[in-house]
């Protein structure tokens, strides 16, 4: 199966739009924004767990990160509420499971060998929020030479300067909307820009958005 797999590719979806679809365990159904492969797969997808919901034990050869979106994902390492971001490294193994059910922006397949960092960030602690340009926030969540991983928030009215991406970047709109030269991107948004795109952002309303960034030119 491919979708969206090319990443030389830029790429936008509306999650909101897709079609759920059934995982092979019951009470799991997936949104799949991009993917090559089949069950085993690279592969970014909206995960809906149904409340009392689980998966049976797996390993993630070659990784799984995680933004939690809504409720509570749980696993042996504990209970990660909304606003949860998560990096199990590869080589990792879990049984996730939610009690009250949860929403999860998950990728697998997307690291390096040589990845071997656990993250767990609460981004709705204020703690970690710095300011940036004007008009933002930044948050954190992973870094490394060839990849890095923040939450923005945009305040209303916030405009940027050209970025220059050489290594590609990807976005997943949290709440809100923000605009560049090639449309708009309400929440549930999905985009990927390939390795060497330009980008001029706006904000019309407040925005938090998770990207990631550097990791398309690998």
């Amino acid at each position: 199966m491919k979708i969206h797999a090319d990443l030389t590719k830029r790429a936008v979806v509306d999650s909101a739009s897709l079609d759920w679809v059934p995982s092979p365990m019951g009470g799991v159904e997936r949104r799949m924004l991009e993917r090559d492969g089949e069950e085993v797969a690279r592969a970014t997808s909206v995960v809906r767990f149904a409340p009392g919901s689980s998966f049976s034990a797996h390993r993630h050869d070659l990784g799984e990160e995680f933004l939690v979106l809504d409720g509570v994902f749980s696993d042996e390492s504990g209970d990660f509420p909304k606003g949860s971001y998560v990096r199990n490294p590869p080589g990792s193994c879990h049984v996730p499971s939610s009690e009250p059910g949860a929403v999860i922006l998950v990728k697998l397949r997307q690291m390096q060998n040589d990845d071997d960092a656990y993250v767990r960030v609460d981004s709705l602690d204020p703690a970690g929020w710095q300011a940036g340009r004007p008009g933002e926030h930044i948050l954190p969540l992973f870094v490394r030479p060839d990849e890095e991983v923040v939450m923005l928030h945009w305040n209303k009215g916030a405009r940027f300067d050209v970025q220059f991406f050489p290594g590609g970047a990807e976005y997943f709109v949290i709440e809100g909307s923000f605009e560049d030269e090639n449309g708009r991107y309400d929440q549930g948004t999905w985009l990927r820009l390939p390795a060497g795109s330009r980008q001029t952002i706006r904000a019309s309303q407040d925005a938090r958005v998770w990207r990631k960034t550097g990791h398309l030119s690998r």
